[in-house]
């Protein structure tokens, strides 16, 4: 039941945009409790992030001898309904459109996606972090969604004592839709 919601959402994410960012409305009902944004807010647009996860194979702490991978931080393009670049994703977490707008946020939540795909998340907007020449298109954000992800989690093998140290990418993508009061 819960595939058929996400997959719901993310075809009405698609399939209800015409401009170069998304605009379009989520049915945040249909969505897992935790990633759901409060009431009263709105869509402001929504893109889709394509790029790749950053993990590096760390000694597990607290856990001599033992290694795993640890993420390090994403990079991806993100793209509207016309498939044309309209910003970034990168550390922090920080979104920036392409008119110089960003915003930065903290983790809320996050709920399982598809088994080997990054969970769906929420952040909640720092306004303090914000920035804009203008009126730029990150203006206004409180909360960003991560959903309908496809790949981006830590290789399954490969860290152990011989590999600390070493980087892995991993692609992935998700929806990324942006909110305001």
């Amino acid at each position: 039941m819960m595939k058929f919601s996400l997959a719901t959402a993310a075809v009405a994410v698609l399939s209800a945009c015409a401009g170069a960012p998304m605009m379009m409305k989520i049915d945040n009902a249909a969505l897992p409790e935790a990633v759901r944004v409060p009431t009263g807010q709105k869509v402001l647009m929504a893109t889709t992030g394509v790029g790749e996860l950053t993990y590096e194979c760390r000694e597990k702490k607290d856990m001599a001898g033992q290694h795993e991978w640890a993420f390090v931080g994403p990079v991806a393009t993100l793209f509207g309904a016309d498939k044309k670049a309209v910003g970034k994703y990168y550390a922090g977490p920080t979104w920036e459109a392409a008119d110089g707008s960003k915003v930065t946020g903290k983790q809320v939540a996050v709920a399982p996606a598809m088994p080997g795909s990054i969970p769906l998340q929420l952040v909640k907007a720092e306004p303090a972090a914000m920035t804009s020449a203008g009126n730029g298109a990150m203006t206004g954000v409180s909360y960003v969604q991560r959903l309908n992800t496809k790949g981006g989690v830590a290789p399954a093998t490969g860290c152990d004592a011989a590999a600390k140290g070493t980087r892995q990418q991993v692609a992935y993508e998700a929806d990324y839709v942006f909110y305001g009061s």
